[in-house]
């Protein structure tokens, strides 16, 4: 491997080894362990890890982290709303990381997977196994997760294809000047923040429909359904901000303030539509606002 990157002025005079992380996405512990096996050069040379970095300085990698073991099931107390032989769909709670990651190696959604459906070990990618679909972190609601190879392959198909029905509840601040809209523009990974999205040109397409359906002017906030009809990082919470209404309690993109604090961002996947990848059936599932984000709603209703 020979992977070579430019210093981008966001992270001039960041340390190397947090640098590479960061853009990468790969652990700074991972990052530190090429540095010390001099995989990791600047100008050509092998660098520290403590060596704070200049913008347009090239950095070069040599080699990749050892690949980590795949994950391992754990007993986690999952909703689950439908199952058969090729598929389930589960109602993620906030908080719950769909597979492991940088800074996640275990305790997510996928180890509760495993221990619950062990078959889905062979599904897929060995370190996502069942996995056709994300939610973020902080965001509740529907996923389907394949069971079998056979049904992995069609939902991918069916997620690529655009034909499978997402629709979030998301609390925004402002109320948007038309009751219905599409946000169709590109997201990339954001130039001067890595860890975040943001539109691109050059950046994946996605689109993004939204419908008003409860203003709330006297709060300065609005009740929106969003529907995707593609499914990059971020999308819905992206998109929202692109067009002046961050997601009310979004750290993120803006969206956190003093007059309304949820804790997390307002953003519920209560809706999820497909045809069944085996039998043909149609299927439709609805998940009720969890009990965190209910009460802001109803505060507001009264």
């Amino acid at each position: 491997m020979s992977e070579k990157i430019t210093v981008p002025p966001a992270l001039a005079g960041e340390r190397v080894d947090r640098a590479v992380a960061l853009i990468i996405g790969w652990s700074r512990a991972d990052v530190q362990a090429l540095i010390r096996a001099d995989a990791v050069l600047v100008g050509g040379r092998p660098v520290a890890k403590s060596r704070r970095l200049v913008a347009g300085e090239v950095v070069e990698l040599t080699a990749e982290p050892e690949p980590p073991a795949p994950p391992g099931p754990e007993h986690l107390d999952l909703t689950v709303v439908y199952e058969d032989a090729d598929l389930a769909v589960v109602d993620k709670p906030a908080g719950l990381v769909v597979h492991p990651g940088a800074g996640n190696p275990d305790h997510t959604l996928v180890n509760g997977l495993l221990e619950r459906f062990p078959e889905i070990a062979g599904v897929g990618d060995p370190m996502r196994p069942g996995i056709v679909h994300r939610l973020d972190r902080d965001t509740s609601g529907l996923m389907v997760v394949a069971r079998s190879a056979r049904a992995y392959d069609a939902l991918v198909a069916a997620l690529a294809e655009r034909i499978v029905e997402r629709r979030y509840l998301a609390l925004v601040w402002g109320v948007p000047d038309a009751r219905r809209g599409l946000v169709d523009a590109p997201i990339g990974r954001s130039t001067r923040t890595p860890t975040r999205m943001a539109l691109r040109e050059g950046g994946k397409s996605a689109r993004t429909a939204y419908e008003v359906l409860e203003p709330f002017p006297s709060e300065g906030v609005s009740l929106l359904r969003c529907s995707l009809e593609t499914g990059r990082t971020h999308q819905v919470r992206v998109h929202l901000t692109a067009i002046g209404h961050p997601v009310v309690g979004d750290v993120t993109y803006g969206g956190a303030r003093r007059e309304m604090p949820v804790g997390r961002p307002f953003l519920h996947a209560e809706e999820l539509a497909f045809t069944h990848p085996v039998t043909g059936a149609p299927l439709r599932f609805h998940s009720p606002l969890p009990a965190d984000l209910r009460p802001v709603l109803d505060a507001m209703r009264r």
